[in-house]
């Protein structure tokens, strides 16, 4: 009996350390209870956080965005449950880090991607609904000899509306997205034209004028039927009918101009389409697969300059890197003798040019390489007239040694760093050994060096691969291709490639290729990085 008792405490007693935690189970950290202060805090912040969720969820109830509504909802309620139990001190912590990686980075490459594959662009950023209603509204012309409706510009809240008087004397009252319905309340004047409403502030003349452009662009739909027709007023005072010169046939899906009877139909492609082969400008997005893929290497205005891109986006990093880092090591050998003096003065005058922001460095440089009126030409050289930006050769020389004056800090102050950390006790063997200063450099402080700088060197190369600022701030790209109706330079990166496709003017903003673009960038991106990262796996050996 005695035995069995204390058999049975034995095993409903866990073993514990000298700490008096469990042996061979999870142990947990120790968690005491909050202060006043930290409570307070707490509260405070799960407010905060709580209130931009309600709103953001309201906001996307409103709008009819499900799908993000149900992934904010359960982020909302995750929060709040790691921060309101007790334990948990591990998730408290990294929650704020993991919310941010998936907003910022997980978000953007899936959105990004998705974007890819699709026609989103100038004219195709909707649904085809909105397409439909937009070509109804753009195609509006005024209905000749129609009737005048005297006007009343109206206020309610923020919107603006329209109080009419028709020709037989019928009042209206109609705004924006609400067609013009009969009202019988309305204040009237000697001529009996409507001059307000209650409920509703009426605009005096000043308030016209202040407000013309809202005034003029007020499209008052007669009923539910963009067809039949819509008001329209330029001083305020007086509305003319307006009807759009092409008709909407929903049973048929089709467009028809009124005055030449052309039909444009759906083309499948996001777009209305004749059978000449015209287009309506607006249209809607669509997936369009690996159309944009296909596009960036199939089609010959983009091909040629991508590919030049491409050969010159490898050169720059390249060049950039190589440059850039012997200028830097070779100041840094120089400043690390041991018999310089004024070391600290010159190390602060080599690494100005990194205090400079990269975008402001590129606009000053641009000014002074002008060709006509920089200092350059005009007091360096003795008021030659070389192009340095506009010349497609002379660009690409002035892009790099730009970037060498930005980008050799740096190096300048990671080789002093690593040079600093090298054993002494290796040059010294080696000066004994009879080796000259080459032959110490090239087999001791180099290999040992590259352990150290490799990893930064891969990242800078990286970095120059998507350098934008000194290239758009110094060249804007250019001199642009001759052969492309795309906004593309000979000094045009990938990078600054993409940003002129989904925001330039050249041939119309296309996010659709420009997210394929950034996509294939990250695959060259990460691929020439991994193998990078492989091989310098070899120098480890050294050590």
């Amino acid at each position: 009996m005695s035995g069995e008792s204390t058999s049975t405490r034995g095993a409903a007693t866990p073993a514990r350390g000298a700490d008096g935690a469990p042996r061979g189970g999870k142990r947990r950290l120790p968690s005491g209870p909050d202060s006043l202060l930290g409570i307070l805090a707490k509260i405070i912040l799960l407010g905060i956080v709580d209130a931009v969720a309600a709103y953001a969820l309201f906001q996307l109830a409103v709008g009819e965005e499900w799908l993000v509504f149900a992934i904010s909802l359960v982020v909302t309620v995750g929060i709040n449950w790691i921060y309101l139990r007790k334990d948990g001190l591990p998730a408290k912590y990294l929650a704020p880090g993991v919310l941010f990686l998936l907003v910022f980075q997980v978000f953007v490459m899936f959105f990004s991607t998705y974007i890819a594959f699709t026609n989103y662009g100038d004219g195709h950023n909707s649904t085809k609904e909105d397409a439909i209603s937009s070509i109804q509204l753009s195609a509006l012309e005024r209905v000749p000899d129609s009737p005048q409706y005297a006007a009343t510009v109206v206020e309610d809240g923020d919107e603006l509306l329209l109080l009419v008087t028709d020709p037989s004397g019928a009042v209206g009252l109609g705004g924006a997205e609400q067609p013009l319905e009969p009202v019988q309340s309305a204040q009237l004047d000697a001529t009996g034209k409507a001059i307000g409403l209650d409920g509703y502030t009426t605009l005096q003349f000043g308030d016209i004028l202040g407000r013309q452009g809202e005034v003029s662009s007020l499209v008052v739909p007669l009923t539910d039927n963009l067809d039949d027709g819509t008001l329209q007023t330029q001083d305020g005072s007086t509305a003319y009918v307006f009807k759009p010169r092409l008709t909407y046939d929903e049973s048929a899906d089709t467009f028809t101009h009124v005055g030449t009877g052309v039909v444009y139909s759906d083309s499948g492609e996001g777009t209305f389409r004749a059978d000449d082969g015209s287009e309506l400008g607006t249209g809607w997005k669509i997936h369009v697969g690996f159309e944009n893929f296909a596009k960036a290497f199939g089609d010959d205005n983009l091909r040629g300059p991508l590919l030049q891109v491409v050969v010159w986006t490898f050169a720059f990093a390249f060049l950039s890197v190589i440059t850039t880092f012997g200028l830097g090591l070779f100041l840094a050998i120089a400043f690390n003798r041991a018999d310089l003096k004024g070391k600290r003065f010159y190390r602060i005058l080599m690494i100005l040019p990194y205090a400079f922001p990269a975008f402001l460095s590129g606009l000053v440089w641009s000014g002074l390489m002008n060709a006509e009126f920089g200092f350059i030409n005009n007091a360096i050289l003795g008021g030659a007239n070389l192009p340095w930006l506009t010349d497609p050769i002379l660009s690409k020389v002035s892009v790099l040694l730009v970037n060498l004056w930005l980008g050799y800090p740096y190096m300048f102050l990671v080789c002093t760093g690593a040079l600093q950390s090298l054993p002494a006790e290796a040059e010294e063997a080696a000066r004994m050994d009879g080796a000259s200063a080459w032959m110490i450099f090239r087999a001791i402080k180099l290999p040992l060096l590259l352990v150290s700088l490799a990893p930064l060197l891969i990242s800078s190369f990286a970095f120059n691969f998507n350098n934008f600022n000194v290239i758009y701030m110094l060249t804007g790209g250019g001199p642009r291709f001759s052969d492309t109706t795309f906004d593309i330079g000979h000094t045009d990166i990938l990078i600054t490639m993409v940003y002129k496709v989904a925001f330039g003017t050249g041939a119309g903003r296309d996010y659709g290729l420009a997210s394929a673009l950034a996509i294939i960038i990250f695959i060259v991106v990460g691929v020439i990085s991994a193998i990078s990262f492989r091989k310098t796996k070899a120098l480890e050996e050294i050590n």
